[in-house]
């Protein structure tokens, strides 16, 4: 069935529809409001981008609508944007924490989208253009891609020690690693365990291979990457993860920002003039978070300011807060460094760290 096209707007006229969509992965609820305020439409469809088009077809022009950032948003967020509306993507919790709500259904939900963004209230979260969001999924699934070959190589340890076997190389999976393990005195059962084990590491060396050198060839080309990787600890997988993640920096007014939009800022607790700082927030992008600590756990490894920061911190405060505090340092420098095109506090160019690579690939 081919998509329905939407109604051509009038350039300038006033924004007569507000729609709001409660996404959902089969099934999702549309709430219409017109411009005097009243819901015309409230609707349950399934998610075909045939029927979406065609229900926003229906409505005048300057339709504008608001959809939560849930799980799966893309794929509507690109269809709206294809089909020339204007999109606005609501920040899950802050809507939450303005529109709470003792009744809760979908239809509800969509309603309360749509009027605060007929209000000029609705807490909106960024939306990536999608060639930004190509590469976070590439960046992303080479994380998923180290993660599962870990899980696998731990599962390998397991077995080992379950058996009483000691081993004898730092790498286990390396040349001499491997030539121990095909040396082992196992039965047939353990061995059969172990042999699929290393040949599904294998598999995943072949994948993490692949995508890291579609990663090399675009870091090759932006130089956005010979500023990031003058930080210790920053190498170039880290550095395209910060510049997919962050996107355009100028939406932050200052480094603080972006650091608590990394999710690596202390929460605050006051009350009676009294304040008290908490664990870090732990919001934001994830990947961005896991990156800058990996980062900070090689600068600690190496010398100078952040070395010497990192030292001091975990001489009074222990060495998780340390390296959080690092990754905060990171963090402030990458956005000096996207947001200027250099990093003036650095005196000389360091040579670009690649410790990174080896982090995310073991």
């Amino acid at each position: 069935m081919p998509r329905a096209q939407a109604k051509p707007r009038t350039e300038g006229g006033p924004r007569t529809n507000s729609v709001g969509i409660d996404l959902h992965r089969n099934r999702s609820h549309i709430a219409v409001i017109d411009g005097e305020g009243t819901e015309v439409l409230s609707r349950r469809i399934t998610n075909d981008p045939a029927t979406f088009l065609e229900l926003l077809g229906q409505l005048e022009d300057d339709t504008q609508i608001a959809v939560e950032a849930t799980y799966g948003w893309e794929w509507l967020a690109e269809l709206l944007e294809e089909a020339g509306y204007e999109l606005h993507l609501a920040h899950p919790l802050r809507t939450r924490a303005i529109a709470a709500a003792r009744v809760k259904t979908d239809s509800v939900d969509a309603r309360t989208l749509a009027q605060l963004l007929k209000a000029d209230l609705l807490p909106e979260a960024y939306v990536a253009p999608r060639e930004l969001r190509d590469l976070r999924d590439l960046l992303r699934h080479r994380i998923a891609l180290t993660q599962m070959r870990t899980a696998l190589k731990n599962r390998v340890h397991a077995q080992l020690a379950r058996h009483g076997i000691h081993r004898r190389h730092a790498d286990l999976f390396g040349k001499g690693g491997r030539e121990f393990l095909a040396e082992l005195g196992l039965r047939e059962e353990p061995r059969r365990r172990l042999a699929s084990l290393l040949s599904l590491i294998d598999d995943f060396d072949r994948e993490v291979d692949s995508t890291t050198q579609e990663i090399d060839a675009r870091a090759k080309v932006d130089d956005r990457v010979g500023v990031l990787t003058q930080i210790r600890g920053v190498g170039p997988y880290t550095a395209m993860l910060v510049i997919a993640e962050v996107g355009d920096v100028s939406r932050f007014p200052n480094a603080r920002k972006l650091c608590a939009w990394a999710g690596l800022t202390p929460t605050v607790r006051s009350s009676d003039g009294k304040a008290r700082l908490g664990h870090i927030s732990k919001q934001g992008s994830r990947a961005l978070r896991w990156a800058l600590v990996e980062a900070a756990q090689h600068a600690a490894r190496g010398s100078g300011p952040l070395r010497e920061s990192f030292d001091r911190i975990a001489e009074r405060r222990g060495r998780k807060v340390a390296k959080v505090a690092v990754a905060r340092k990171i963090a402030t420098l990458c956005f000096y460094g996207l947001r200027d095109g250099e990093i003036r506090c650095l005196a000389r160019r360091c040579r670009p760290s690649a410790g990174v690579f080896m982090a995310v690939s073991s």
